[in-house]
């Protein structure tokens, strides 16, 4: 019976195109999608899927044992807004699922472990531009604080007891194939849903706020090259700093207005405004480039040129 892939949180944003990806790699029979979430249809209906809490350590083994698997990509969490609506159902979610996948390892259940985390693990004494990889980490979130746990937990776990976990910290992710799900940086696939359905959009970020962002589609390729590179080229176990393009929403609502001349945009900084001021502009990432040759694609006007060719389907012009 063959080794499986086992996605925990198929259905959020990462998770889905995750899955898509790799069953075209693997066959959709050799990855099995997980969530507690089960109104993706698509994805439900795609190929083997369970329905399973990813806080219920038991779900989680008695669905490794029975489907062989082999590898485990924990996509389930609470980000950063959401987090601070509601800081101890993140704390319990986020750090509690990655115990259980850490502890399912360690006890040779699974041999291999994908972990997301962020650029939340940053905070305000963090330096803002081209932030290096070993750095100062004092995040001024909850779901920062978690992926900032995180990361020292996966080292711990590779360095004592062997486990062979991997993670990137995600910038800001930007997809025409799934809403937002509750991210700062969230602004920037609202933005292009709204001036295609209504020609204007209030951003709640200040107009210069520079972060760092990345088009779905390299997140994915990053993900993938990422588990395939041979251990012995993984230096770190925390996880790599990932790094694409930078902008802040003036610069993305003049992308827009390229192809959309009508399009306006007023600004209306909210509680988020604070986390996004927390973050760095620009992110170091040349230790991934180093170590497993990550290279992204797409330029801030290529993904706009996607992400309104895509959306057009849904919002005929």
């Amino acid at each position: 019976m063959p080794s499986k892939l086992l996605i925990i949180g198929a259905c959020g944003q990462i998770g889905s195109e995750l899955t898509t990806k790799l069953r075209e790699i693997h066959g959709v029979d050799n990855v099995i999608a997980s969530d507690i979430n089960t109104r993706k249809l698509d994805l439900v209906n795609s190929g083997p899927f369970e329905i399973i809490d990813a806080k219920n350590f038991n779900a989680i083994k008695d669905c490794c044992k029975h489907h062989n698997i082999d590898t485990i990509y924990l996509m389930a969490a609470l980000l950063s807004a959401t987090g601070e609506k509601y800081p101890m159902e993140a704390w319990d979610l986020n750090m509690n699922s990655l115990f259980h996948v850490l502890n399912l390892a360690k006890g040779g259940t699974i041999k291999k472990v994908y972990w997301p985390s962020s650029i939340a693990v940053f905070g305000p004494t963090t330096p803002r531009e081209y932030t290096p990889q070993h750095t100062v980490c004092e995040p001024t979130t909850v779901y920062g604080i978690t992926k900032q746990v995180g990361e020292r937990w996966c080292e711990y776990y590779h360095k004592k007891y062997g486990v062979d976990v991997r993670s990137i910290r995600y910038p800001g992710i930007i997809s025409h194939k799934t809403m937002p799900g509750g991210g700062t940086t969230d602004y920037a696939v609202d933005i292009y849903h709204e001036a295609l359905k209504h020609g204007t959009y209030e951003c709640f970020l200040s107009k210069d706020t520079m972060l760092p962002m990345m088009f779905m589609d390299d997140a994915i390729k990053a993900t993938i090259d990422l588990m395939q590179a041979p251990s012995e080229a993984i230096t770190i176990r925390s996880a790599y700093n990932l790094a694409a393009i930078s902008f802040t929403p003036q610069q993305i609502y003049e992308s827009i207005k390229r192809h959309l001349p009508d399009f306006s945009i007023t600004y209306q900084p909210d509680f988020r405004q604070a986390i996004a001021d927390s973050w760095p502009s620009s992110i170091d990432d040349s230790v991934a480039r180093k170590d497993w040759h990550w290279q992204h694609h797409y330029s801030l006007d290529g993904m706009t040129e996607v992400m309104l060719n895509e959306l057009k389907k849904i919002y005929p012009q």
